[in-house]
């Protein structure tokens, strides 16, 4: 009988569960969004996130249970992401591992967040995908990594500053755009010029392999309001609109592909696997696409459903699962950026 294995995801606003095998099947995901609680700031509260963990991880993972028809008895393993996210977050989803843990007395197993999304790509694919680059572009973190495996990861550089999702919240709020400002910025773009603005792709012309928004940020908010002078209130004119949101979008598409194109050539591998919510951004998806096409690039993406927080990607403990890396109850979480 394959070993059934509980996986939690609560880095940061989504509260998240799963069951898969260790036949890599998912037998059930569910996902509790924490979207309306923040929507109103305009952005994750890591207070409010941590509070709602608490509140939603027991029922999310019973429901998780019922729709895949299983006990808790039944469980082989419980795993979680310890790494990198919110400290508050984080600590909710630990700690309700290891009671499951202890009280089922079954293992107990980590996982990082950021691998956890690039494994996403495995369990879309439905066959081996290592070794590859991997890019991780999301809320919280922007990264890339070389991945040997499913357990060897070495991470080859990341943001400085912003992250790449992180941006396109910010840009569509001083934009007046609804959160969470990824979608809404990208429909605005369909009606704009990329090329209205010429706002700047920081270290596309470097061989650091780091990727910085805050300046492209920044460029943004001068070309609404020259420096020292207050942002306008919106609504503003939907062409200025459209061509900003067209001009920001393409100017993180320039760098995320140039840099992913670079660490390929100097890893000397053929295939990207490209993760993280800003993945499941279509402009940026079919730019990429058509790069690697053109380098002879085999370009691994999941689905949006997996591109997003999810438990899915939590799979990832399988192949730890079988490799027997488990952890004690005094593991730990790791929280910020991953450098």
């Amino acid at each position: 009988m394959p070993a059934l294995i509980l996986t939690l995801e609560t880095t940061c606003d989504e509260t998240a569960a799963a069951v898969v095998d260790d036949e890599l099947r998912i037998l059930s995901s569910v996902v509790a969004s924490q979207e309306k609680l923040h929507a109103q700031y305009g952005g994750v509260v890591p207070e409010l996130a941590s509070r709602a963990h608490v509140e939603r991880i027991y029922p999310v993972v019973q429901e998780t249970l019922e729709r895949a028809g299983l006990r808790a008895s039944q469980l082989a393993a419980i795993a979680v992401a310890n790494r990198p996210g919110l400290a508050g977050s984080l600590l909710v989803g630990v700690a309700a591992a290891k009671a499951l843990a202890v009280a089922l007395r079954i293992p107990l197993i980590a996982i990082n967040h950021l691998q956890g999304h690039i494994y996403a790509g495995r369990i879309a694919a439905g066959r081996e995908i290592f070794p590859c680059v991997g890019l991780v572009a999301s809320g919280g973190h922007t990264s890339l990594y070389r991945c040997r495996s499913p357990l060897d990861f070495t991470l080859l550089g990341g943001t400085i500053d912003d992250a790449a999702g992180e941006s396109f919240d910010k840009v569509a709020a001083m934009l007046g755009l609804p959160y969470p400002g990824g979608p809404a910025l990208e429909l605005a773009a369909h009606g704009g010029s990329a090329t209205a603005y010429k706002f700047p792709r920081s270290f596309l012309k470097e061989e650091r392999l780091d990727f910085s928004f805050s300046g492209l940020k920044t460029a943004v908010r001068y070309a609404l309001a020259p420096q020292g002078s207050q942002l306008p209130k919106p609504p503003l004119p939907e062409q200025l609109v459209n061509d900003i949101a067209a001009s920001f979008q393409a100017a993180v598409a320039d760098c995320l592909i140039g840099k992913a194109l670079q660490a390929l050539r100097r890893e000397r591998l053929k295939r990207l696997c490209f993760a993280g919510g800003v993945a499941a951004n279509k402009t940026i998806g079919a730019q990429l696409n058509t790069a690697c096409e053109q380098h002879g690039i085999e370009l691994v993406v999941p689905p949006p459903a997996l591109c997003t927080d999810n438990a899915v990607m939590g799979a990832l403990a399988v192949e730890r699962y079988r490799a027997g890396l488990f952890e004690s109850l005094d593991c730990d979480i790791v929280p910020g950026l991953e450098r």
